[in-house]
């Protein structure tokens, strides 16, 4: 990764604040962004150094890709938007960390939300979103950090008010 994406580790366990501005600052880094290979077809990314030991990510959206609803566990987050801009979806509610295959969501829960160039944002852990491309021409790209390292990422279906937990994914299945 080029020196100007990476920083100092913390003195501790980054915060949310510090992934938040670590995204920022790398997304801000032109050389490392239009180093990405880009895909008409789908996502691609590439894995970067994040600060304090956590997981990064450089991602490409081709037009009208998205992540689909999932969450991250136990990590806490943050990404930010590079180029184009990205939609975010969100749930204000903390789903349980296990035991269910199928919840209704209360009234109330969905939150929404555009992030155009320089945009981020941080979120705790148990943090359930979609994000997508809506653009129908041109691409995305955004960086992602993640801490600890993501342990796994479960995958959800909505239908209305519906939340259904579809498959579990672990590091080996994406890296």
């Amino acid at each position: 990764m080029p020196a100007s994406a990476s920083t100092a580790a913390p003195a501790s366990t980054p915060t949310a604040a510090e992934l938040l501005d670590f995204v920022r600052r790398t997304a801000a880094d032109t050389e490392l962004i239009d180093s990405l290979p880009l895909d008409p077809e789908g996502r691609t990314w590439v894995r970067l150094d994040g600060p304090g030991g956590s997981e990064a990510w450089l991602i490409g959206w081709p037009p009208g890709t998205g992540t689909g609803w999932h969450d991250h566990a136990e990590s806490q987050g943050a990404f930010a938007t590079a180029r184009g801009a990205l939609r975010e979806n969100s749930l204000a509610v903390r789903l349980p960390a296990s035991g269910w295959r199928t919840l209704e969501l209360a009234d109330g829960v969905d939150r929404k939300r555009e992030l155009t160039v320089g945009q981020g944002r941080a979120f705790g852990r148990h943090h359930v979103h979609e994000v997508f491309n809506e653009s129908g021409a041109g691409h995305a790209v955004s960086v992602h950090a993640y801490y600890p390292p993501l342990p796994l990422i479960r995958r959800f279906s909505r239908t209305g008010a519906v939340l259904r937990l579809e498959q579990v994914e672990r590091p080996e299945d994406w890296q």
